[in-house]
């Protein structure tokens, strides 16, 4: 782990497993660090990444504020496959920004879970595979993906496998309650049960 750590600090990107799928990793405070992620893998503009988090308490960095909805969520779900999006900090990479929110997660039992702990930064999470690609459950398919970047170590890629699966969950806060961007590992119903605890509603898609 601290050869991954030790990658990170220097700017580059790490591909290595999340409870679901291989993601790539990088130092969200880090310019050269995105400069090389999305040079690896580009994005439409105003896509955004996900992020994770080595702990609940980084959460702070990315967001103004962290309702109650959002602290329940984080509370019965994390660590695990829920990603809660949330208003973003205007100081932050507009390239991890979608519709001006950042979602985040703290990752369930994995390397991945372990490296952001390890590194204590919020990191990049998204799937490493090429647009169009299924995402990787092998070390061997994320080299296969990017072979220039694994060759000239631009990308480190940790060794392993990752169990496959659906991703994560995507629930959107806002104004006007909450609604599910994607429905992933954690189910609906448990994602209602705790908004209904709190006085909020979940739509299933935005305007819904």
């Amino acid at each position: 782990m601290k050869a991954f750590v030790q990658a990170l600090a220097e700017g580059r990107v790490v591909a290595i497993a999340t409870e679901s799928f291989f993601g790539l990793l990088a130092d969200v405070t880090s310019e050269r660090a995105l400069d090389r992620l999305f040079a690896l893998k580009p994005r439409d503009a105003g896509k955004g990444v996900p992020l994770v988090l080595p702990e609940a308490t980084a959460w702070s960095a990315l967001v103004p504020e962290v309702p109650a909805a959002g602290q329940a969520l984080a509370g019965a779900f994390w660590p695990g496959g829920l990603s809660i999006a949330l208003p973003a900090r205007p100081e932050l990479d507009r390239r991890l920004v979608e519709g001006g929110r950042i979602a985040v997660r703290v990752p369930g039992p994995s390397p991945a879970l372990e490296l952001a702990r390890a590194f204590g930064r919020p990191l990049t999470a998204t799937s490493a595979n090429q647009p169009g690609e299924p995402p990787a459950t092998r070390a061997a398919a994320v080299t296969d993906s990017f072979p220039d970047a694994a060759r000239a170590a631009e990308l480190v890629v940790a060794p392993g496998e990752s169990p496959g699966g659906a991703p994560s969950t995507v629930v959107v806060i806002d104004g006007s309650g909450a609604w599910l961007a994607r429905e992933g590992r954690v189910p609906r119903a448990s994602v209602q049960e705790i908004l209904a605890r709190e006085g909020v509603s979940l739509r299933a898609a935005r305007g819904r």
